[in-house]
């Protein structure tokens, strides 16, 4: 072995030890961490506390720059150990919000949302049971004395499962529900119930582990005190609050669930059509259409039954999206007569629409491409 290969032999073996090093002190911060999370479910504090992070985000970034680091870098780095962190949390046990443990029913508790909050609020001491699609029989039973009641069911069945309900609830009981429509749902929650009503919508898929940096929006319907102790529950789960109109909610979801699943079904659609395998084309992807892809295929992997309710949901859903195709059509004519100004001068017009948000969302999507082809190129 010559003297160079002995020589970075010696800075690989450093490298390993330091490496070691690095994953000690891991452990030990996580040993810390937990006596963090005992303190907080002690003094019902909230897991997540944004500004502490925001302090300490800003701190690491500064004392990352006086290592000559790279501070998005070590922002990284950070961000990825409290994550670990709040995940650590997900099987724990979790700060309770109320004075005492509260009765909660999940209707449909069995499915995806429902099980993910069933199993929370049972980790924060609350009891819940679960009426599901067989248990209609004894509603009166497993209604009577719940401090709330949280409709979790397929959206297509919602209302009606609001008026199947209503009769039996309590006067005093409060009445929620979890899906992505509100409008129509909140006014059936509102002439169904005359007690507590709170219209919500979590913004997350049952695939996560815990709730912590997720949002909930939520619509106020009725008697705001009395469900107070619920908005607090979620912020002790580290959850972000936003109270938002109902129908500027359904506007937005309109694109953003609506007119994207529709999207996503017209790009696979395309690809099936034309027989472009997906697994062909990630090969010749470049980062940024490799993530269109990712986030295509994923919309696939799931239920098309609950899709199709999504996307089929409203009249004003469908209504958007038969104006997006009439849309399209004017747009192929761009592409019919080869008209290439024509085509940037929509593009210009688009650019002046987005304003600064282009710039944003250059500067983030960039930020997600780099670290996507580091970790799966």
């Amino acid at each position: 072995m010559n003297e160079n290969q002995n020589s970075l032999n010696t800075f690989r073996e450093r490298i390993d030890n330091i490496d070691d090093e690095i994953l000690r002190l891991l452990r030990e911060r996580n040993d810390t961490v937990k006596q963090v999370i005992s303190t907080k479910i002690q003094n019902k504090l909230p897991i997540f506390v944004p500004d502490r992070e925001d302090e300490k985000i800003a701190d690491f970034r500064r004392k990352a720059k006086e290592h000559n680091l790279d501070t998005d870098w070590a922002e990284d780095f950070l961000r990825m150990i409290m994550s670990s962190s709040r995940a650590y949390q997900s099987g724990k046990t979790f700060p309770q919000a109320s004075a005492g443990s509260k009765n909660i029913l999940m209707v449909g508790g069995r499915g995806g949302m429902g099980s993910l909050y069933t199993r929370i609020a049972e980790l924060s001491g609350h009891r819940v049971t679960i009426l599901d699609r067989d248990d209609w029989d004894r509603v009166d039973e497993l209604v009577r004395g719940q401090h709330l009641v949280i409709i979790t069911v397929p959206i297509n069945v919602t209302e009606e499962t609001i008026e199947r309900i209503g009769p039996h609830l309590d006067p005093d009981t409060i009445l929620a529900d979890f899906t992505s429509n509100k409008s129509h749902i909140l006014d059936a929650m509102m002439n169904a119930h005359k007690g507590p009503v709170v219209a919500l919508h979590p913004m997350h898929g049952p695939d996560v582990s815990n709730v912590s940096r997720q949002l909930m929006m939520v619509c106020h319907g009725r008697e705001e005190d009395a469900y107070e102790w619920i908005l607090e529950q979620f912020r002790l789960w580290g959850m972000r609050i936003k109270f938002v109109d109902p129908e500027q909610h359904d506007r937005a979801m309109n694109l953003i669930q609506g007119l994207r699943h529709f999207v996503a079904l017209l790009h696979g659609s395309f690809m099936r059509e034309y027989d472009l395998k997906p697994e062909d084309m990630a090969d010749y992807s470049s980062p940024i259409y490799r993530a269109e892809l990712m986030m295509t295929g994923r919309i696939f992997a799931q239920d098309a039954e609950l899709y199709a309710d999504i996307v089929f949901s409203t009249f004003e859903r469908r209504t958007l999206l038969l104006e997006f195709l009439e849309h399209h059509k004017k747009l192929a004519r761009l592409v019919t007569d080869n008209d290439r100004d024509g085509f940037v001068l929509e593009f210009r017009k688009i650019n002046e629409f987005f304003g600064d948000f282009a710039e944003q969302a250059l500067s983030e999507s960039s930020y997600m491409i780099n670290r996507l082809a580091d970790r799966f190129g």
